[in-house]
């Protein structure tokens, strides 16, 4: 049966308020408060996301309802359409070059990292293409799926990836930034007009579910973009999140992540470990390259180019990018192309190999 972005069945509805999220809200607040504390940077994301993997591979049972991520994918959506306007439109153009190099580097990363993981880690052709893909992990793993490749295998190799870039890439900004910290300005949330949120949240939803139909990626993230940009452009409404709304997001997304080692082991991750480490190491140097060819193209901060080209998922990196001012609507852009280019590429990859295969026998 194929699941929406937003699903609101009875099963999906019980699971809000499950024994197994329960446990993950308990486990996540504190951890939240207690990183925060000790000032470690995205502290609402880090915190939960490490507690929640250790009771995940601890044995705690842990879930995380798609209802719950989805209704915080949707506010993470909304937070980022209102920085689009006319002169994002317009600055669209300035960014072909970019996704340019961003299919260079997708198809440069494949190629190095699947050799490597082949040569080195024993991972079969298609697994290893899988693996070494930077992000769009759940359309992968649907991909892997129907050409019987290691499922436990590409998940973890992303999974692994994912914690190490949204764990150290935040004491990077933190550390080499040269910029200051912005000063978030005094706004009266609530004298806006209550009315124009419900006008995005409607807009937002009908065009998710469109997306969702004709399978769009990203449809949470696209959808939501698309429906409060055009509505914001022509002045249909308007409507100001507040900024502490990001750390419930940080929150949830955390945890999310965590959650995905649900049915993993201890031995499983560990093993995967070492190859992982340096299968990212591989695409975060290759990222770095994209983002000083990139830098050639357009004037944006180097930290913003480097969030744009990192190999860590769409959602996560989004809240980086919001969480430090670093250009959210460019960085999102060229996630959701890159989504895009790895969904077209990876097919036709596969359809290479399997007519080398059989020219060959």
């Amino acid at each position: 049966m194929k699941t929406t972005s937003i699903p609101l069945d009875k099963s999906h509805l019980k699971s809000l308020f499950s024994k197994n999220f329960l446990l993950v809200v308990f486990i996540s607040i504190p951890s939240a408060i207690i990183a925060d504390y000790f000032r470690i940077p995205l502290a609402w994301m880090l915190g939960p996301m490490l507690a929640v993997s250790i009771a995940a591979l601890a044995g705690v049972k842990v879930q995380m309802p798609k209802l719950a991520l989805s209704a915080i994918l949707i506010i993470l959506g909304l937070y980022i359409g209102n920085y689009i306007d006319q002169n994002l439109i317009n600055q669209m153009k300035d960014w072909i070059w970019t996704s340019a190099i961003m299919f260079i580097y997708i198809l440069l990363s494949i190629f190095i990292v699947s050799k490597y993981l082949q040569k080195y880690s024993g991972y079969k052709d298609k697994t290893s293409i899988f693996s070494a893909a930077p992000g769009a992990l759940g359309p992968l793993l649907i991909l892997a799926e129907y050409e019987k490749s290691d499922l436990s295998q590409v998940a973890t190799s992303h999974l692994i990836r994912l914690i190490i870039i949204i764990t150290v890439f935040p004491f990077f900004v933190v550390n080499f930034s040269t910029t200051e910290a912005l000063e978030i300005e005094k706004f009266n949330y609530m004298d806006q007009n209550h009315f124009d949120l419900l006008i995005l949240l409607a807009g937002s939803v009908l065009l998710i579910l469109i997306f969702d139909k004709i399978r769009v990626p990203a449809a949470l993230l696209s959808g939501t973009l698309v429906a409060s940009g055009a509505l914001q452009i022509f002045e249909i409404a308007s409507y100001k999140l507040p900024e502490q709304s990001i750390n419930y997001c940080l929150l949830i997304l955390g945890a999310s992540v965590g959650c995905r080692f649900a049915d993993k082991s201890i031995n499983e991750v560990a093993k995967n470990t070492f190859h992982s480490l340096i299968a990212t190491a591989l695409l975060v140097i290759l990222g770095v390259i994209a983002a000083l060819a990139a830098g050639y193209f357009v004037d944006t901060n180097f930290l913003t180019l480097l969030l744009s080209f990192c190999p860590g998922g769409i959602y996560e990196v989004a809240v980086i990018a919001i969480a430090f001012d670093l250009d959210p609507n460019f960085v999102a852009f060229h996630h959701i192309i890159r989504l895009l280019m790895i969904l077209f590429t990876v097919p036709v990859i596969l359809r290479l190999i399997d007519k080398k295969r059989s020219s060959n026998s």
